[in-house]
């Protein structure tokens, strides 16, 4: 089985993952506002906190690209050929066995309102799908 990352798929998912946390998580986003309300970081928060949660949000983008783009290879390799539901299917299988799963548990425990395990789980099911999306067409 042969593994290969194509850079400009990568480079691609990057830019869709960075776009949907700006579109989804902005104050005049989809859930910006509630989502501020929901933890009960305010503006100022945000401005005190500086360029350090903006780091973690493109290096973790960053990492997840490299992921989805070597599990779509090795998947495709595994099957034979590259159809685009494949590597969807990847983003969403990744979604649910990993990023659901801890994430409800971690705010099950922490106690935090379910319209945030909500809102930040939708969040991550459309940033792994769209990013496996800009993987598959571009791999």
């Amino acid at each position: 089985m042969d593994m290969s990352i194509s850079w400009p798929a990568v480079v691609a998912a990057i830019v869709v993952g960075m776009a949907i946390a700006w579109v989804w998580y902005s104050d005049w986003g989809l859930f910006g506002v509630v989502w501020r309300k929901l933890t009960g970081i305010s503006e100022e928060d945000s401005k005190r906190a500086g360029k350090r949660p903006f780091a973690v949000l493109v290096a973790s983008i960053l990492v997840t690209a490299l992921v989805l783009a070597a599990a779509c290879s090795l998947v495709s390799g595994l099957f034979g050929s590259d159809p685009l539901w494949l590597d969807v299917a990847v983003g969403f299988a990744t979604w649910l066995g990993f990023s659901l799963t801890t994430l409800t548990q971690h705010n099950a425990f922490e106690q935090k309102p379910a319209p945030l395990t909500v809102i930040n789980s939708a969040y991550q099911l459309t940033l792994f799908l769209g990013m496996a999306l800009a993987v598959g067409l571009l791999q």
